[in-house]
């Protein structure tokens, strides 16, 4: 299976189960692997025949950016979903980093991943 991957698609969201959290917000860090099938993309040339990445971009964007969740495996699941939702795509998986995570010993970064199929 051929991937579209992407790394470090970075926003503000207010996402946690405490209040500062939702108040403040702080950064969070998605990584998606889109698996998918290049074979009809580069026999034509064509971008209607492959995920557009900038649009997936923006789509991860939107999810960080929005409602918030008290729990990042949520926003996970939520931007998995929503990739399979809108793109061509067989199965996806979705890396949400929360490097500022309230932890009270020196840490270098929190990450929740999924993994997703077409049903």
């Amino acid at each position: 299976m051929d991937r579209i991957t992407l790394t470090g698609v970075t926003a503000v969201g207010y996402h946690g189960v405490f209040d500062f959290e939702r108040r403040d917000g702080q950064p969070f860090v998605v990584d998606a692997v889109l698996h998918t099938d290049f074979t009809k993309a580069a026999e034509t040339d064509d971008l209607q025949f492959t995920a557009h990445y900038g649009e997936v971009a923006e789509l991860i964007t939107k999810h960080i950016e929005g409602e918030p969740l008290n729990l990042i495996e949520g926003l996970a699941v939520r931007i998995a979903e929503g990739i399979l939702a809108n793109y061509d795509v067989t199965a996806v998986d979705v890396t949400v980093h929360k490097p500022k995570a309230p932890i009270e010993v020196p840490f270098g970064d929190v990450t929740v991943s999924v993994h997703r199929e077409r049903s």
